[in-house]
């Protein structure tokens, strides 16, 4: 979600997110291009990776890498990033020339088109590290809600036990103070 891109003089990113937005904005304010507020908010789509990517390629950078969340477990993730390859870089692989003859145009709808897809991919591992921590942190809820109930259901029959054996008491005593 988050996208930085780099640049010979300094760093300058662009960020998808309220809440790395807010967090970065203290920091790193004077380096944010762009953000995505409405990415994450549902889920996913290609539609929503193509935007970023068009936006991301709207400004020309040197270097540009993704840094993500990626799903390991059910309870872990890491920090993950991603270089994007660079229209020189793609020139440079002789695999491109493979299929058919290759122009500027050609070079710069596979690069958008790449880094759509490694954008969609890495929203969609962020989607499924903020699924797992949401599942983690319900089960812990669930569970510390139990052992409280517990917890409650034991003090509440105790206090309940001392009252029935008080009232035993006061009966006992008051039918022995009869006789």
């Amino acid at each position: 979600k988050n996208h930085h891109r780099g640049r010979s003089s300094g760093i300058n990113a662009e960020y998808g997110g309220d809440k790395a937005k807010a967090i970065l904005q203290r920091t790193m304010g004077d380096t944010f291009l762009a953000t995505f507020n409405n990415v994450g908010k549902k889920p996913a789509s290609f539609t929503d990776a193509i935007n970023v990517a068009e936006e991301v390629l709207s400004h020309e950078a040197d270097t540009v890498d993704i840094v993500y969340n990626k799903f390991i477990n059910v309870v872990s993730y890491d920090s993950t990033t991603k270089p994007i390859p660079g229209v020189a870089s793609i020139e440079a692989n002789d695999a491109i020339y493979n299929y058919d003859e290759v122009d500027s145009e050609v070079l710069k709808c596979y690069q958008e088109f790449t880094l759509a897809n490694i954008v969609y991919h890495s929203i969609r591992e962020q989607e499924c590290s903020e699924q797992s921590a949401r599942m983690n942190a319900m089960e812990n809820a669930t569970r510390n809600a139990g052992e409280m109930i517990d917890k409650l259901t034991l003090a509440y029959n105790r206090t309940r036990q001392a009252v029935i054996t008080r009232e035993l008491i006061e009966i006992i005593s008051g039918a022995n103070a009869l006789e």
